[in-house]
């Protein structure tokens, strides 16, 4: 997979994929991850991408002609299947979201800054559009940084044992049950028995029960 991000602030983007399992990923060779600095498309002295609201308005917008020249240059050297826009108003991402966009093989992500982009950009060029939840940030970068999270690690091969991807929450449309390590028992505070009987059909049966009532309790709006 290569996944092309388009940024006023590439420098703020870098660290999450420096670490852990997206820098292993990459290391890998399971993905690519290019950020292109949006300024480096603007032929103005100051390097402006922004401007003012036509009709007025508080906030600058960035403008379509760096954005399309950034695209265009993409787009020609390579077919793209999504070009995604970070942006409050679009699609929520959900589980079953970075499932899809996991599966694909290329994807350029635009990152929101100031008072968003020009309208036509989004008519344009967006072919989808995604908000990580109903709060704005400052720009769309951060939001970036978790969608590309929350798809890499999908990616056969990402993490170290692949079933782990497949019992995250949400994956079957449920909370995760919880979950125990050692010690058994810790001032008073036990494991449940049945997850030291060594009876895998049981323990199943008990994690199904138990991802069951965290949603009805936690989250009942996914029962429905």
């Amino acid at each position: 997979m290569r996944i092309d991000i388009i940024t006023v602030l590439p420098e703020l983007l870098r660290s999450p994929f420096e670490a852990s399992i997206l820098k292993r990923a990459i290391e890998k060779g399971l993905v690519e991850v290019h950020f292109h600095n949006l300024r480096d498309y603007t032929d103005t002295k100051y390097r402006n991408v922004d401007d003012y609201q036509f009709g007025g308005g508080a906030g600058m917008v960035l403008m379509i002609e760096p954005i399309d020249k950034c695209i265009t240059d993409l787009k020609a050297q390579r077919h793209y299947d999504e070009i995604i826009y970070m942006t409050p108003d679009g699609e929520t991402l959900n589980q079953k979201m970075s499932n899809q966009l996991s599966m694909i093989d290329n994807m350029i992500i635009l990152c929101g800054h100031y008072k968003g982009v020009d309208q036509r950009v989004r008519d344009a060029f967006i072919t989808k559009e995604i908000s990580i939840g109903d709060y704005v940030l400052s720009g769309g970068e951060l939001g970036a940084a978790v969608l590309c999270d929350s798809i890499i690690r999908l990616i056969p091969g990402v993490l170290n044992d692949e079933t782990s991807a497949l019992t995250d929450t949400f994956q079957d449309g449920l909370l995760a049950p919880p979950v125990y390590t050692r010690p058994a028992e810790y001032k008073g505070m036990n494991v449940p028995d049945i997850l030291l009987s060594g009876n895998f059909g049981k323990i199943e049966e008990w994690r199904e029960s138990k991802a069951y009532e965290r949603t009805e309790k936690l989250r009942p709006d996914l029962l429905q």
